[in-house]
């Protein structure tokens, strides 16, 4: 078994200064830093993680609580658990998975010396994780934007810039009645950060527009079609469409598509999903991208310049911008 002395030995250096490499402690000259990572790399050495946590309090390890709620669109969880994972590699983290939803997993992982600090995921308005993650002294950074003041650093894309946006793209394109066809029943009932915020954001730019809007909770299912239908029926003068619900969006697309065809109507479609969703819908008038690997990255960009230099950042919102390009009939 390969031992720091070997490492030692090899680089013609003491014990102490393999050490210092390891840890980051203290300056080391880069000819003497890069002779020690080439012996580590050469000999294969691989201290014991618990050896390395009591030598310098660091695990290199951040948690990531990335729950998987009824309602939630899994593809885009992914996409951004893979940013984080990504990102933390290239600032020389793991990351430890927490699929549970609730504080106790939290406590569980600071508390046991798990991890060095704390990403979390679908981020509610009034999140009683909030109260946890405040007193456990552990680096914090939310991925969501709660209501209020905010104890802990946020990352997220605007969803609520993204309401505006989307009600500005509609209106130039000279609809008046206009419809957001939401996230599922279960994550409104939640009070889900970003789709309240996309809400508020979307009949906010209506009133100032001088427009009507209405809001439909839609399942991400097949039943999305039974919604869409119900909300034409029932609305028929609706002709702008902006949907935010990856797992409908192909199904109110297609239902949406399919009655403008048969009235003779003019009914625009604008997504809010990841690229790689809105270009596999045909139909939409325009789209506007969810960056969800970019959320992961700077959440991660975020804790690790908390670890680093202890500053407490605020909130860093993603701007949300228009693709600009229509997808096929």
């Amino acid at each position: 078994m390969v031992t720091i002395a070997d490492v030692a030995q090899a680089a013609g250096v003491s014990i102490s200064t393999v050490s210092y490499v390891m840890s980051g402690k203290r300056a080391i000259s880069q000819e003497t830093r890069t002779r020690v990572e080439k012996a580590i790399d050469s000999l294969g050495f691989s201290p014991h993680a618990g050896a390395r946590s009591l030598a310098s309090r660091s695990t290199n390890v951040i948690g990531l609580q990335a729950p998987l709620r009824t309602g939630v669109d899994v593809h885009v969880v992914m996409q951004i658990v893979t940013g984080v994972v990504t990102q933390a590699r290239k600032h020389g983290y793991d990351i430890l998975l927490l699929a549970s939803d609730d504080a106790k997993a939290l406590q569980r992982a600071a508390k046991g010396s798990m991890v060095d600090a704390l990403l979390v995921m679908d981020v509610e308005s009034d999140d009683p994780r909030i109260e946890t993650l405040s007193g456990l002294g552990h680096p914090s950074v939310l991925i969501g934007l709660p209501e209020g003041r905010r104890a802990i650093p946020c990352v997220d894309f605007d969803f609520e810039a993204a309401g505006w946006l989307a009600v500005d793209r509609l209106v130039a394109l000279g609809h008046r009645r206009l419809a957001l066809i939401g996230s599922p029943p279960e994550v409104m009932t939640r009070h889900t950060s970003y789709a309240d915020r996309l809400v508020r954001g979307f009949l906010a730019a209506c009133e100032a527009s001088g427009v009507t809007g209405s809001v439909h909770a839609c399942p991400s299912t097949t039943e999305a079609v039974a919604t869409v239908d119900a909300v034409m029926t029932e609305n028929p003068d609706i002709t702008g469409f902006f949907v935010h619900n990856e797992g409908a969006l192909p199904h109110v697309a297609a239902t949406i598509g399919r009655s403008a065809r048969q009235r003779g109507d003019d009914l625009a479609v604008l997504a809010l999903c990841p690229d790689d969703v809105a270009r596999s819908v045909p139909g939409l008038a325009d789209s506007i991208a969810v960056p969800a690997e970019g959320i992961g990255a700077a959440a991660t960009d975020m804790i690790c310049e908390i670890l680093a230099n202890g500053s407490q950042p605020a909130v860093r919102l993603l701007p949300p911008a228009l693709t600009g390009t229509p997808t096929a009939p």
